[in-house]
């Protein structure tokens, strides 16, 4: 802790020091330019996609807008034909996400985080076999039994109805705990992850992890030399159990459908080749931990809160809520409660209404690229330098009036089949867009879908009016201390 005080003051010496001498950085390119974002956000109590979001409708005619994170020159992108760009066809331009890491930081070598564009997708190809339809069906199984006793923990703990956020961040966990390493036989309830409070801690918003992720922005050098960690306080337990399931499993391969299963293989295979070139990468224990461990960052928090907006959404629209009600226990009933992963499709109406939520309220508020070679966005014609952040505001555009008429009314007829063909190309992507785009977004739409019918066919909810109130976080949008009064329905 001393050492990263001490580093604080070092940092906001080169800070100020930058700032002088860099000051008009993109006024030189001919950019609006406006004030250091991320000391608005590390000195204010807003979200960072509330901050970006000020920018982007304060600038409605500028294809983007010029500003820094610390000493890193930030680009906000406005023009959907520039994300276009910079998330698909100018990719390798832009196939950093630009977070530093520390190698010896196991845990954060995964997908997400992974810079090194040669790795990542290396990873990725192998990972992407465990995300097929035949996959998902097997997991759509796992996920029912989970939601079935998610709402039987509903149902008889009082506390999880008065704590609604803490209910479903436990079934969230509980799915992709289960997912990942299967349905644990002597567990007589699925809600009892021992994965629970790890997922928890490493994606509470913190200041110490917002002060380390200015460090290896302002000083990627510095970052290094102090060995910080993004997720050092949970390598020991969570590879731990992961050594132990991988070692238990070559022993007793039973089930080769979760990613454990998926890991064995990968491991019994060799070492992980690019199918278009000679690089290859040794699958360690640690390396697919830091695999497993993504799932968990990408599934569990945004899981979670999209279902914390439907359900406060749908309180505040009894009329929605009625008619959801409806297409639910009409669906249950012609399948006898039996969400498969057919049965998913056949829940229409709910898939309008979490679409809308995720419009509403994108779990990631924007999207963050690094520019890895210097290259030019087509609109404006506009230089942009290796090492510049760019930064594609979601939240921002999935509320601009121009896309989306009227954006702050929940209105899932934007999402009836009819209408998608209105959508703007790179003006809704709840999940990200191009080649990084979320691998578990449908694993991710089975979770949502599956929790949130089996709730809602034992539950309603009692009218209310919601006002968001954003939690300060340098990533996502959360409102986990808002609430809503889940009534058991009569017969139910």
């Amino acid at each position: 802790m001393l050492l990263i005080l001490l580093s604080i003051c070092v940092i906001l010496v080169v800070w100020l020091i930058f700032r002088q001498s860099n000051k008009d950085y993109w006024k030189k390119l001919n950019v609006v330019q406006v004030n250091d974002l991320f000391m608005s956000f590390l000195l204010g109590d807003r979200s960072i996609a509330e901050i970006y979001k000020e920018v982007y409708d304060s600038h409605p005619n500028e294809p983007h807008v010029g500003s820094f994170m610390m000493t890193k020159p930030t680009l906000i992108l406005r023009d959907l034909q520039n994300i276009q760009a910079v998330l698909n066809t100018d990719f390798e331009s832009f196939s950093s996400r630009g977070i530093n890491c520390n190698d010896n930081d196991l845990l954060a070598d995964n997908v997400v985080f992974i810079s090194d564009y040669q790795r990542w997708k290396t990873i990725r190809q192998k990972l992407t076999p465990f995300f097929t339809s035949s996959k998902l069906k097997i997991m759509t199984n796992v996920i029912k039994e989970c939601a079935r006793d998610f709402v039987e923990m509903v149902k008889q703990n009082k506390e999880m109805r008065e704590k609604p956020f803490t209910a479903l961040y436990t079934y969230t966990t509980a799915t992709i705990g289960a997912s990942v390493c299967g349905i644990d036989t002597q567990m007589k309830n699925t809600m009892q992850s021992p994965f629970l409070e790890m997922s928890w801690k490493s994606l509470e918003p913190s200041t110490i992890t917002d002060i380390k992720f200015a460090i290896s922005t302002l000083s990627p050098t510095l970052f290094k030399l102090l060995k910080l960690k993004i997720f050092g306080e949970h390598e020991e337990f969570f590879i731990g159990v992961m050594k132990k399931m991988l070692a238990a499993r070559r022993n007793d391969p039973h089930n080769i459908s979760d990613f454990i299963g998926l890991c064995v293989e990968l491991q019994k295979a060799g070492p992980m080749k690019d199918k278009s070139n000679d690089y290859e990468l040794e699958p360690t224990d640690e390396l697919l931990a830091a695999q497993a461990f993504f799932f968990f960052l990408a599934g569990t928090d945004t899981g979670a809160n999209t279902m914390h907006f439907t359900l406060l959404e749908l309180a505040s629209n009894p009329d929605i809520l009625q008619r959801l009600h409806k297409e639910i226990d009409q669906v249950f009933e012609e399948t006898n409660g039996e969400v498969t992963y057919d049965v998913i499709d056949k829940l229409v109406y709910l898939d309008m209404v979490v679409n809308e939520t995720l419009r509403k309220f994108p779990p990631l508020g924007a999207l963050q690229r690094e520019c890895v070679r210097n290259t030019v966005l087509p609109v404006g014609n506009l230089k942009v330098d290796r090492g510049v952040t760019v930064v594609i505001p979601t939240y921002a555009i999935h509320t601009d009036e121009n896309f989306f008429p009227n954006p702050e009314k929940f209105d899932p007829e934007r999402f009836a089949p009819e209408n998608a063909a209105y959508f703007p190309k790179y003006g809704y992507m709840p999940f990200g867009e191009g080649r990084r785009i979320c691998l578990g977004s449908r694993y991710g739409r089975i979770q949502v879908l599956s929790g949130l019918a089996y709730l809602l066919r034992s539950f309603t909810l009692k009218p209310q009016n919601y006002t968001p109130r954003f939690q300060k976080s340098s990533f996502s949008l959360r409102d986990t201390n808002s609430k809503y009064d889940l009534i058991l329905r009569k017969n139910m």
